[in-house]
């Protein structure tokens, strides 16, 4: 065993030098586990005897590395075995154990798909690591959905815990001059009045504050002038339906980034014109006569209602809903 381990010792000294090659190694756990704590105990006789100081670093280095490297395999390999012993219960899973599906855990499952002899194995590895990689952008997208959520409603709860109607009202026009009146709050805002206008149980002077905030709200919209509205009016221009999706597949051709590819275009993505569009069609529904929204009522014409009506219908299915399928975990794959 100890000449075992001294070649080993050699190999991950020099000819294997790199951590991606040790991982190649320590993935076969089984065989790992026969020699590790042997290999462990050489390594340590060795840097203990060793003279030379250079490399008796060497060896206390690489003890450590291994070390780190091991453990973190040990990890992935306890967490490859959770799920799948408890394949429905992957959501869960991701959840409880976020922090543990790192770039590092999906090249681990990569090197397990190398490490299949048939290419059953390694394609049902491979549809494994596409279903955790699946549960995992959707676990993201929720939370990161759930924190726009929050931080909407944090600010629309100091908005209405304010001492009086006139402050409220001013923190909505100073959230709008910091552009902090995002798209989640202004869709809360109105969907708030919206429920107070139609509430038969609700009093008189709580829909009064809510319809006073609502056209704080659109007053401000103005001054805001987001990109999206005028992507909009320039989508809505449009008379060719074919010639509409192209623009609007454009549009969200840079996705998250918004990096402008060309100039005097305007990129956005699915999600966000999605909530302008509700905005415009709320604006619109709620009250047609008194909106403060020009751009509103600018669109008010039933061509463009229909319109408006289509983008929303197009973004949902040919974007949203496809992603969100994309991101659903495949059950077919278990």
């Amino acid at each position: 065993m100890t000449q075992f381990c001294d070649k080993m010792i050699e190999v991950f000294l020099h000819e294997k030098p790199q951590s991606k090659d040790w991982r190649k190694i320590l993935v076969f756990r089984d065989e790992w586990k026969k020699y590790r704590q042997s290999f462990y105990n050489r390594l340590q006789v060795r840097a203990d005897t060793e003279k030379d100081a250079t490399i008796k670093q060497k060896l206390g280095s690489l003890a450590r590395k291994i070390r780190k490297v091991d453990d973190e395999i040990e990890v992935y390999t306890d967490l490859v075995e959770e799920i799948q012993q408890n394949p429905m219960d992957i959501d869960a899973i991701v959840a409880k154990r976020r922090k543990e599906f790192t770039g590092e855990f999906f090249r681990y499952i990569n090197t397990l798909s190398e490490t299949c002899e048939s290419l059953e194995d390694r394609d049902a590895m491979a549809r494994f690591g596409t279903r955790c990689l699946s549960a995992v952008s959707a676990y993201d997208n929720a939370i990161r959905s759930l924190q726009e959520l929050e931080g909407a409603q944090s600010k629309f709860d100091d908005i209405l815990n304010s001492s009086s109607l006139e402050v409220a009202c001013e923190k909505v026009r100073s959230l709008a001059k910091a552009k902090e009146l995002d798209s989640s709050l202004i869709l809360l805002i109105n969907q708030t009045w919206a429920a107070a206008k139609g509430s038969k149980t609700m009093k008189s002077e709580t829909k009064e504050i809510m319809h006073q905030i609502y056209k704080a709200t659109q007053k401000s919209l103005k001054n805001i002038a987001p990109p999206e509205i005028k992507l909009l009016k320039y989508l809505l221009n449009i008379i060719d339906p074919e010639e509409r999706f192209s623009a609007l597949a454009t549009a969200f051709s840079p996705g998250d980034q918004r990096e402008a590819k060309e100039a005097g275009v305007i990129y956005t993505t699915p999600k966000e014109l999605h909530k302008w569009i509700k905005i415009m069609l709320d604006a619109h529904q709620l009250n047609k006569e008194e909106t403060e929204m020009r751009d509103a009522r600018s669109m008010a014409d039933p061509v463009v209602i229909q319109r408006l009506f289509i983008l929303k219908e197009t973004i949902e299915e040919e974007y949203l809903n496809r992603q969100a399928n994309q991101d659903a975990p495949a059950e077919s794959n278990e």
